[in-house]
């Protein structure tokens, strides 16, 4: 039985981007080791993994970033609160059919969407 979905954010800075869902978004995390958190993010979860990495020998490497989006049931006040906390959000607001959105900036990997949908998310019902 499938019980949960692990989503990866690749970073050039997974310091930086673990600090800031640790720190700004404050999800509890757990320590896999070395500093490897992996976030509760609810039903689901979000580890930092690096751009680029070497292994026992093999290197690897990824230009994916992410595409993973976050909801929130009110966009003005979450921008506020994560305002409060160091966050930055790139460009203005968009309202689209399905929601209200904004790009939030995750350091050290780019840009994330925020939104408040206009339909009822399977997700928090």
């Amino acid at each position: 039985m499938i019980t949960a979905l692990h989503t990866l954010v690749y970073a050039e800075d997974p310091e930086a981007a673990r600090a800031f869902f640790r720190d700004v978004v404050q999800w509890p995390a757990v320590d896999t080791g070395g500093g490897w958190l992996i976030f509760k993010t609810g039903p689901s979860e979000l580890g930092v993994h690096p751009a680029a990495w070497e292994h026992e020998g093999a290197s690897g490497g990824t230009d994916q970033q992410f595409d993973v989006s976050l909801i929130c049931d009110d966009l003005s006040a979450t921008m506020a609160e994560l305002s409060g906390r160091g966050a930055e959000f790139v460009g203005e607001v968009a309202h689209e059919q399905w929601g209200d959105t904004v790009q939030l900036r995750v350091p050290g990997a780019g840009t994330m969407m925020l939104y408040q949908p206009r339909y009822d998310p399977p997700a928090t019902s």
